[in-house]
């Protein structure tokens, strides 16, 4: 019993000198990346506010939602807090800038975290479709994968065409090189990472699980993360010579050995430091790796800086 108030102790110090850590770097550095003064005039139409016939695909930093379907996970005040990533519907994310959405389904085509699981992908489609039909050339990057541990849902590949056919962008490398006016008027790239069943390959309506890749750290200490995420994002090309699109996640997770096991305070550890990671990948040299850029509960701070560095690169100014 001593040891384990001992750990939890030292846990505690952890946790307080790491967001220390993160305090001092934001004063000493500061938040000025190219664009960071940019604050986009409707975020539900941001891309369409820019200069479509020469933004490329690769330029663009796609703000992005982790576990994109867990507003309704769980029951509410019980199990919930412990699964809840995001606050808000899919619909709403879109509206509020959102364009990469993180979705985990198991056999049922139930959208889960873990082993809570939510409403049916049906959900997921149909906020999509809505916030397609209300704008133009807004496009999405939507993930949908198999939750770990979970089975396959049947024909599912088959599902995701028959419910986004017309929109979807096929899988083809070129589409990085090309921009959002030659992609138009198709909308969505769909990278579909089933557990068993047979991935998409080339040509295919869906793309296949190496077009989106990212390095996850579980770790519920701030600057271990953003500093694990500086790393592997310094060993990446520039999206200039990319292929794929790489994900960084600027989240915090739970840990079962620690007292403090709800979403939303772990990740509120790091959740503010958004515009502090992207001013010291700059500082690092290393800005013009940042591609797609996700968070737990997206806010409208985070969007605006993630369209300011688009624009910054439209611009030639990053």
């Amino acid at each position: 019993m001593g040891s384990h108030v001992s750990k939890q102790m030292e846990r505690r110090k952890s946790v307080g000198s790491e967001k220390q850590q993160l305090h001092q770097l934001h004063e000493e550095r500061g938040v000025t990346f190219p664009g960071s003064d940019h604050r986009p005039a409707d975020r539900k139409t941001w891309m369409s506010s820019l200069d479509l016939q020469r933004l490329q695909i690769k330029s663009i930093v796609w703000p992005g939602t982790h576990d994109s379907g867990t507003n309704k996970v769980g029951i509410r005040f019980v199990s919930r807090p412990f699964a809840q990533c995001q606050s808000c519907s899919i619909y709403r994310q879109l509206v509020l800038g959102a364009r990469v959405l993180d979705i985990r389904v198991d056999e049922n085509r139930r959208v889960c975290h873990g082993i809570l699981a939510t409403y049916s992908v049906d959900v997921v489609i149909r906020d999509v479709k809505r916030f397609l039909s209300e704008t133009q050339s807004e496009l999405i990057l939507l993930e949908i994968r198999t939750e770990f541990g979970k089975n396959d849902p049947p024909d599912f590949d088959k599902y995701l065409v028959d419910q986004l056919g017309d929109v979807l962008i096929h899988q083809d490398e070129g589409v990085f090189d090309r921009t959002v006016a030659e992609v138009l008027p198709r909308r969505v790239i769909c990278v579909w990472k089933p557990s068993k069943a047979a991935p998409p390959g080339p040509g295919s309506p869906l793309w296949s699980r190496g077009y989106l890749r990212d390095n996850w750290i579980d770790t519920d200490l701030p600057m271990t993360k953003f500093q694990s995420n500086l790393k592997h994002l310094g060993e990446q090309q520039p999206v200039s010579g990319r292929k794929y699109f790489y994900r960084v996640e600027n989240t915090a997770t739970p840990q079962a050995d620690n007292p403090v096991v709800c979403v939303r305070p772990v990740t509120g550890r790091i959740h503010g430091f958004a515009r502090l990671f992207i001013a010291e990948a700059f500082n690092k040299g290393i800005g013009d790796r940042i591609q797609v850029f996700s968070t737990d509960f997206i806010d409208g701070d985070f969007v605006d800086a993630c369209v300011g560095l688009t624009q910054a690169r439209l611009e030639g100014k990053a």
